[in-house]
């Protein structure tokens, strides 16, 4: 069994009580099972999170929704869950739900999981939406200063020279600065 998978198991069956509901989850086969799991009606947050994980790493587009909600959820361990059904998931628009969710300014405190998703999936809209949301982290004060460094690390990741400009101005604070210059030495 993936060690995500997993981790996702423990965790829902804690939520869950070890219901019969989640065992059922837990043994399905179907995926329509699952997929109903995600419009039935009144279903606990766990089941539809349970569920979307297995569709979405099966590569069943009817996951998307459901998995784009949980990228952008207060909790973070859902986000983590979420990121990785979606980065398996191949559907074609999960770059530019993740990079709206990143650029986001008013969930700027949830871009966390979305940023790292746009640097693993390398998508045309990874580095504009990188960049913008790095762009307005720059402050000494930033209090999403973890968000700003992981724009940081994946644009040094992604390693395009567009991301200089931003780059070269994340190393003027000292929370960015070693991480900003690993990134400036990796672009062309």
């Amino acid at each position: 069994m993936d060690e995500d998978l997993r981790s996702l198991l423990d965790r829902v069956r804690d939520e869950s009580g070890g219901s019969l509901a989640y065992q059922r989850l837990v043994r399905a086969e179907d995926r329509d099972e699952l997929a109903a799991v995600l419009t039935a009606r009144e279903q606990p947050l766990w089941a539809r999170e349970l569920a979307a994980f297995r569709l979405g790493c099966a590569g069943d587009r009817r996951a998307f929704e459901t998995l784009v909600l949980l990228l952008n959820h207060r909790d973070p361990e859902r986000c983590v869950s979420a990121s990785y059904a979606l980065a398996r998931l191949g559907d074609p628009r999960t770059p530019r739900a993740a990079a709206a969710l990143a650029t986001n300014t008013l969930r700027t405190a949830y871009a966390m999981h979305p940023v790292r998703l746009l640097t693993e999936l390398r998508a045309p809209e990874s580095v504009p939406a990188l960049i913008a949301t790095l762009s307005g982290l720059l402050t000494p004060d930033e209090p999403h200063w973890r968000v700003a460094l992981a724009c940081v690390e994946g644009l040094g990741r992604l390693g395009d020279a567009r991301a200089r400009p931003v780059l070269e101005a994340a190393r003027d604070l000292p929370r960015l600065a070693t991480a900003a210059a690993t990134a400036l030495g990796r672009l062309p």
